[in-house]
């Protein structure tokens, strides 16, 4: 019997890359690409069945140079870097990993937030500078208790920064159509219409998918509406903002502060928002903590093995399986 030949894409950290290997099934052959370049990338994925990615695009051109590939399976939830079109007309399943990342991502939405209330990437550059800001930090810092904090999407990752946020004595309310009272009682969590929310939380921290329904549903008007001491989190998906109109708002007094974990374009060269100091950027790495990703890997391992014996995916992983079968998730 052949081996499996497995694809991983993205450039690893060499503890991640030693999980990787120690974690692959029996069987298995694992391929790495030695860049992020298109080239590099398609020779891993040349001879692969299973594609493992996580923040690397997988587009036509190499869905193109992978002629074996029957599964992408996504490590994240987000699959909106994912030519699903092509995959469909091929007859290559995808999946992902539904709350597989939700309690590193809540934790990093709560840094942030408490980063952005205290200015901490320019208290931190600005003390290493030889500058003492004790009184000058009094008159601008914030703290959370007290205040209302608006989640954008109630999922599992929103449920999750509820929980986390329980202890600070804030009051939380949130937007998801999707997600009943009864299941956002169990967080303490209020409903809101949308444009409600914005114009009356102090902090906004968003958790929805990139989806053609929600693509900029942070637009101009929404962050106009938006108090002007507030923070907008977005730990997410870059393409929910308009960033353009974030960094007007944040140059011209609109809100206090911007805290970003995801953008539109990624890395964001000569983006605006790096250059304020009332943002805290970071790489899109809420979700990468080296604690979670062995969890992430062998459910992903997991649902690729289950779908080559038998074709089938659990339920709440499967994005698109061409046998149309899934298996109850345990």
């Amino acid at each position: 019997m052949p081996k499996i030949c497995a694809a991983f894409l993205d450039q690893f950290h060499p503890a991640i890359r030693a999980t990787i290997e120690r974690m692959a099934p029996g069987g298995w052959t694992v391929r790495f690409a030695r860049s992020n370049a298109a080239p590099d990338q398609a020779e891993a994925a040349a001879d692969a069945a299973l594609l493992f990615p996580v923040a690397a695009p997988v587009r036509a051109e190499l869905l193109a140079a992978a002629p074996h590939l029957r599964l992408i399976q996504k490590l994240g939830a987000g699959v909106d870097r994912i030519d699903l079109d092509t995959c469909r007309r091929r007859g290559i399943a995808v999946a992902k990993l539904s709350a597989g990342n939700a309690i590193p991502v809540a934790e990093h939405t709560v840094l942030m937030i408490l980063a952005a209330c205290r200015r901490l990437p320019e208290m931190d550059r600005r003390t290493r500078k030889g500058e003492w800001l004790k009184e000058h930090a009094r008159g601008v810092n914030r703290h959370i208790h007290g205040k209302r904090v608006g989640l954008v999407g109630l999922g599992a990752i929103g449920m999750q920064v509820a929980r986390a946020l329980s202890g600070f004595g804030v009051e939380i309310v949130y937007y998801d159509p999707a997600v009943t009272r009864d299941a956002a009682s169990a967080v303490a969590a209020a409903p809101l219409a949308l444009d409600d929310l914005l114009a009356t939380a102090d902090i906004v921290s968003l958790h929805l998918p990139l989806l053609p329904e929600t693509a900029g549903i942070i637009d101009a008007r929404r962050i106009a509406l938006m108090k002007t001491d507030a923070i907008l989190v977005n730990c997410a998906r870059g393409g929910l903002v308009d960033e353009a109109a974030l960094a007007q708002a944040l140059n011209e007094g609109g809100l206090f502060a911007a805290a970003i974990d995801t953008f539109g374009t990624e890395p964001p060269a000569g983006s605006p928002l790096l250059e304020s100091d009332r943002t805290v950027v970071t790489p899109h790495m809420a979700g990468a903590t080296l604690d979670n990703f062995a969890n992430v890997l062998k459910r992903g391992f997991a649902n690729a093995e289950g779908y080559l014996a038998n074709g089938r995916l659990p339920n709440g992983d499967a994005v698109f399986a061409p046998s149309r079968q899934t298996a109850s998730t345990p």
